[in-house]
């Protein structure tokens, strides 16, 4: 059964940061449906004014970060003592578990394109120790075929296995279209998918999607994925609803209100972080 558009989400633009200007497309009134992404941040821009003020220190406890960076760079420092460069193609992907600190810097380039996700932690794993990891162009699969060329930025994808993550399924792909082309992906029937239109219109099972779009599917075991006219990039994301209660407080998301006071209770007590800070 195919899949179709359960719902079209385009964002606003804001800063955030520093004053990093960027769209953000998912967010706190969309965590029902787009379950378990909390967040989609988009970010596409030709001047550095934009965004080289840069993420600064901050904490995070709950969840998973996953930023995707297609065009530019993005430097990571954090409170476990990494620091990384990815770019040009490359994930972030940290695990804040039961606390981080980390900065995000974004140096001048010709093009700043590529997004960042929340990925929510299973209620069982929300304090979990936290991680980096950088998944580089290196291990990064691109196959070819006659419509274009996806690359695989974690999971699987028809056997063919990328960088897995620990607490929750998560198949992520860069699909790029050529114009006019269709494809057709197979799915978990009960997977949690979404869409999002990074560059380019395209047709999603012949209802239009527009650029910088995130769309929700409902449930089937396949889709189809069509360009206008022009080339379309198209990430796809499919992981598996959590459906679990989420109490969200800037960067911190928990489960409950209390776990959430106590959060901010450790931010203000210096006991946030469990591991060691080295920044």
């Amino acid at each position: 059964m195919d899949r179709k558009i359960r719902q079209l989400v385009q964002g606003f633009r804001t800063e955030d940061g520093a004053g990093v200007s960027l769209v953000r497309v998912l967010g706190n009134r969309t965590v029902q449906e787009f379950d378990p992404i909390l967040m989609l941040d988009s970010f596409d821009s030709t001047s550095p004014d934009d965004y080289t003020a840069g993420f600064p220190f901050h904490p995070h406890r709950g969840i998973e970060t996953i930023s995707y960076v297609y065009l530019g760079h993005m430097t990571h420092r954090d409170s476990l003592g990494n620091e990384d460069t990815i770019g040009d193609g490359e994930v972030q992907w940290m695990t804040a578990g039961s606390g981080i600190m980390h900065e995000e810097q974004l140096p001048a380039a010709k093009r700043l394109l590529g997004v960042q996700l929340w990925l929510n932690l299973p209620q069982k794993d929300k304090m979990v120790g936290p991680a980096y990891h950088s998944i580089k162009n290196s291990e990064i699969e691109e196959i070819e075929r006659d419509w274009g060329k996806l690359r695989l930025l974690a999971g699987e994808f028809e056997g063919r296995k990328g960088y897995m993550g620990k607490y929750l399924p998560l198949d992520y792909y860069d699909i790029h279209l050529r114009p006019k082309a269709s494809a057709v992906l197979n799915t978990g029937k009960d997977d949690s998918v979404m869409l999002f239109t990074l560059l380019g219109d395209a047709f999603i099972d012949d209802e239009l999607a527009r650029e910088k779009t995130a769309v929700k599917l409902t449930s089937g075991d396949q889709v189809r994925i069509r360009a206008t006219g022009k080339k379309a990039q198209v990430l796809f994301i499919s992981s598996r609803a959590l459906a679990e209660p989420v109490a969200w407080g800037g960067p911190i998301v928990m489960n409950t209100k209390e776990e959430l006071n106590q959060a901010f209770d450790d931010l203000r007590r210096g006991t946030f972080l469990h591991d060691r800070i080295s920044y």
